[in-house]
C-alpha cells in the first residue's frame, strides 16, 4: 500500500546529509586555518575557497580566531593541562562518530584557549601566593615601621608597601625597596618619596629573595645600596 505522505523519510534524510556536509566543509575550513588539514585534502579545499566569496569569507573568520588563540598564547603561557585538552579536542574534530559529524571549529578552541589562559592566569597570579611582611625600624629612622604585602601576578610581583615614621625626602633624595636572598644579592624593587600606599615591583620571587629592606639614597649617579637601611623584614616562606 502506497503511503499518503511519500516525502515523510526523504526528506529528512536529504536535509541530514546537506547538514552532515555543511558541517564537514565548517571542519575543513578550520583545519585550513589552523594547519590541521590532511595535506591530501588541503589542495581540493582551496581550490573551492578560491571560486566561493562565501567560503572565503568563513576561512576569514576561522583565521582570525585562530590568530586571536596563538596571540593569547603567546602572552601567558597556557597550563598544560588545558593545552592537553585543546589538543584533544582538534583530535576529536577531525575524527567524525558514526551517524554524527563532530565539529569543534577554530573559533571554538580559540575561546576555549583564551577563557583557560586567563583562569590559570588567574590561579596562579593570586590564588596561594601572597605574602606578608613586617618591617621594623633601624637606628637610622627609629620611629618607623611598616608593612608590606607582596602578590604574584602575570608580570611578577606587586609589592604593596605602608609605612610610618618615614620623613619625607626630597631634592635628589629618595626611598628605596630591596630583595636580598641567602647570598647577600639584592635586587632593587623600586624608589618612592613617602612611605604610605606605595606600590613597587619585583621581578624576583619572595621565597627566595626573602629579605626586604628599605634604604636612603641619593640621585648621585652610584645604584648600589647606600646601605643606609630604615626599615628591615623577612617574608616568610
Amino acid at each position: 500500500m502506497r503511503s499518503k505522505f511519500p516525502y515523510r523519510v526523504d526528506v529528512p534524510l536529504r536535509r541530514r546529509r546537506e547538514d552532515e556536509a555543511g558541517g564537514q566543509e565548517i571542519a575543513e575550513l578550520a583545519g585550513l586555518a589552523d594547519g590541521s588539514l590532511a595535506p591530501e585534502r588541503r589542495a581540493g579545499v582551496e581550490a573551492r575557497v578560491a571560486e566561493s566569496p562565501e567560503l572565503a569569507a568563513r576561512l576569514a573568520e576561522q583565521q582570525r580566531a585562530v590568530a586571536l588563540a596563538r596571540s593569547a598564547a603567546a602572552e601567558v603561557e597556557a597550563p598544560a593541562a588545558l593545552r592537553a585538552r585543546v589538543d584533544s579536542r582538534r583530535q576529536t574534530r577531525r575524527l567524525p562518530t558514526p551517524g554524527r559529524l563532530v565539529v569543534i571549529g577554530a573559533a571554538t578552541v580559540a575561546v576555549a584557549l583564551a577563557v583557560g589562559i586567563g583562569v590559570g592566569v588567574f590561579r596562579s597570579g593570586t590564588s596561594g601566593e601572597t605574602f606578608h611582611s613586617a618591617l621594623a625600624a633601624t637606628e637610622l629612622a627609629p620611629g618607623a615601621k611598616g608593612d608590606a604585602t607582596l602578590t604574584k601576578t602575570s608580570s611578577g610581583w606587586r609589592v604593596e608597601l605602608d609605612a610610618t615614621g618615614l620623613p619625607r625626602l626630597d631634592g635628589g633624595r629618595f626611598y628605596e625597596a630591596w630583595l636580598r636572598n641567602a647570598a647577600g644579592v639584592l635586587v632593587p624593587v623600586g624608589t618612592f618619596n613617602e612611605g604610605r600606599k606605595v606600590t613597587l615591583w619585583a621581578g624576583v620571587s619572595p621565597k627566595n629573595f626573602t629579605t626586604l629592606t628599605v634604604t636612603r639614597e641619593e640621585a648621585d649617579g652610584d645604584q648600589a645600596s647606600s646601605g643606609d637601611k630604615v626599615l628591615v623584614g623577612t617574608v616568610p616562606s
